[in-house]
């Protein structure tokens, strides 16, 4: 069954640090419908030595069949964060799929804005799990 706090996945690139939980919706969700909604709750930490500024995103989302689509874009909830060294960020954003259980992970697009340099950043995999699937937690 899931976890109803949500499992926590991290992952640090080049100084940045990302921890990603999500949490099945069962309010917003229904499954007699194929209709499964989970909520993510993101924090963007720079733990580096540079300024840095988060320019676009790229999320890979997976439902239980295999089926990814792929979501890009500029920034996160409409910002495009900009994160001083020991400054963090945080967003919680959503998706739905029309399977019990999926996966997401993804790519912070970012630049460090005191030399301009772009990078990328991990998004850790992370699972989407609810209580209606069938076997084990991905």
């Amino acid at each position: 069954m899931a976890n109803p706090r949500g499992t926590q996945f991290s992952a640090t690139t080049e100084g940045v640090r990302v921890t990603v939980r999500a949490l099945y919706l069962a309010d917003q969700s229904e499954p007699e419908r194929s209709h499964y909604v989970w909520a993510y709750r993101v924090a963007i930490e720079n733990v580096g030595q540079r300024p840095v500024q988060l320019m676009k995103r790229t999320w890979f989302i997976t439902d239980g069949r295999g089926l990814t689509q792929r979501v890009h874009g500029d920034g996160v909830v409409g910002e495009q964060p900009a994160l001083e060294p020991g400054e963090s960020f945080e967003y919680t954003s959503g998706t739905p799929l029309s399977t019990p259980s999926g996966f997401m992970r993804g790519e912070y697009h970012m630049v460090a804005t005191d030399s301009g340099e772009p990078f990328d950043v991990t998004i850790p995999p992370f699972s989407l799990d609810s209580p209606h699937q069938p076997g084990g937690v991905h």
